[in-house]
């Protein structure tokens, strides 16, 4: 049932562009965690968040082959600009290539190495964060990012459901404990207004006070 219903819910939303249905085919075939490319329903998602918010400057921290980063453009004014950052310098060529692929390339800006060491050199100020990389420093992102973003402004964390694994007492990996640090600080955080939507894994979105 689970299953029909998301093939319903993709039948019954806007289509998939045809250039990101290529990307998604492709980093579903040729890449090993094809599964962390945000696909149809997110990226509409993404798309359609970014339109209603009217961000003049994104941060996106971990770019993989660009799906999301895309999405981001997409939505996005003439005038708006994304900065994406992405530590793996394969994958960063392979997210390039689409990018130059795109009627919306001239609003992205890829950054290749640590986000952590590119972030203090970035301009700012951001209306929107995406933080969808190292799942063990979630919280060393959003203290990186904070003085980055403008109040009033959005930050949007992927993956804050971790298959569940948030649930599990015996989870004690590396990446699902920083998904829980992370989860547990935001709750009492009071620089911060946070729901959390059960798409997919997980989308925390919080709204800078």
């Amino acid at each position: 049932m689970e299953q029909q219903i998301d093939d319903y819910i993709l039948d019954h939303i806007s289509a998939e562009p045809r250039l990101l249905k290529q990307l998604n085919r492709h980093t579903n075939a040729q890449h090993l965690y094809g599964r962390m490319c945000s696909g149809h329903l997110q990226g509409r998602i993404l798309k359609m968040l970014t339109t209603m918010i009217k961000p003049k400057l994104v941060l996106e921290l971990g770019t993989f082959t660009g799906y999301s980063a895309l999405c981001f453009a997409e939505g996005m004014e003439q005038d708006g600009h994304i900065d994406t950052i992405e530590i793996d310098d394969e994958i960063a060529e392979v997210a390039q290539e689409w990018f130059d692929k795109s009627p919306d390339a001239q609003k992205i800006t890829l950054h290749t190495g640590d986000a952590l060491n590119i972030i203090p050199g970035l301009p700012g100020e951001y209306d929107l964060v995406f933080i969808d990389a190292n799942k063990r420093i979630y919280s060393e992102y959003l203290e990186a990012v904070y003085p980055k973003l403008k109040t009033g402004g959005y930050i949007f964390a992927d993956n804050t459901l971790w298959d569940g694994k948030v649930l599990d007492p015996e989870a004690v990996d590396a990446q699902t404990s920083g998904i829980k640090n992370f989860n547990d600080s935001i709750t009492s955080d009071p620089r911060f207004e946070t729901v959390i939507l059960p798409l997919r894994d997980g989308l925390t979105i919080m709204r800078k006070l």
